[in-house]
């Protein structure tokens, strides 16, 4: 089975510095993927040029065959390559329900993004009870929520999801994990990256660890987490 995303020799700098080294790392449709590592070991760096927000020095990023290096980052969202932004990037100012029609900006299906809506809160009950108030007025784990199901709404065929448990408490993170499994199990192909090792390969059909901008272990996201050499580094013998 040919993957739906291939990321191929990538490398990514900022001025001298070398963030991601000819990285190689392939997504197979309808699968979790986990993108694991330390703060600074270019997880982000690697998600935000699959995105197009940083252009990669070298390198290829293939989506169904086509390379999204040559394309801006409309583009990639057209395509169907939705990023949920580190830091949930919600417009606070707007209400939940406004932040939600903004997901589907691009689309022109109306009966299928009212279906969308409701699928999004069945999802999250909260965002339908909050729906005419404010988007900043949200608790943190709230906002999480909110910005997976914009994304959603954009109707994306691959979720590239960025440090989604981040500041959470720990009942939150529970939450957000288990409706990334309910996500996925639509048949969704995601991309998580996580500094939250454990819990983002219990749920990864298959993961890899970066380290220093460099792939230095890839695994299902099981056997990664039995792993010595994961264990010792991050999941704390």
């Amino acid at each position: 089975m040919s993957p739906i995303l291939s990321i191929q020799n990538l490398s990514v700098s900022y001025g001298h510095i070398r963030a991601v080294k000819n990285i190689q790392l392939e997504l197979n449709a309808g699968e979790i993927t986990a993108l694991v590592g330390a703060n600074g070991a270019g997880k982000s760096t690697s998600l935000l040029a699959v995105s197009g927000l940083i252009k990669a020095n070298a390198g290829k990023i293939l989506f169904d065959g086509e390379d999204l290096t040559t394309l801006s980052p409309h583009q990639i969202v057209q395509k169907g390559v939705v990023q949920v932004a580190e830091g949930r990037a919600i417009l606070t100012t707007l209400t939940v329900q406004e932040n939600l029609d903004l997901g589907a900006y691009t689309r022109k299906d109306k009966a299928q993004i009212s279906k969308d809506l409701d699928y999004i809160f069945h999802l999250f009950p909260v965002l339908k009870n909050r729906a005419s108030g404010l988007a900043g007025n949200l608790s943190g784990g709230e906002q999480q929520m909110l910005a997976i199901g914009r994304a959603l709404m954009a109707k994306p065929k691959v979720l590239l999801l960025d440090e989604p448990s981040m500041g959470l408490a720990p009942l939150m993170v529970q939450e957000i994990f288990r409706v990334l499994k309910e996500i996925n199990q639509t048949g969704l192909t995601i991309l998580l990256v996580e500094q939250n090792v454990r819990q983002a390969l219990k749920i990864a059909q298959s993961g890899y660890v970066l380290e220093n901008g460099e792939i230095v272990l890839q695994d299902s996201g099981q056997n990664l987490l039995n792993n010595p050499r994961v264990i010792e580094a991050y999941l704390g013998a």
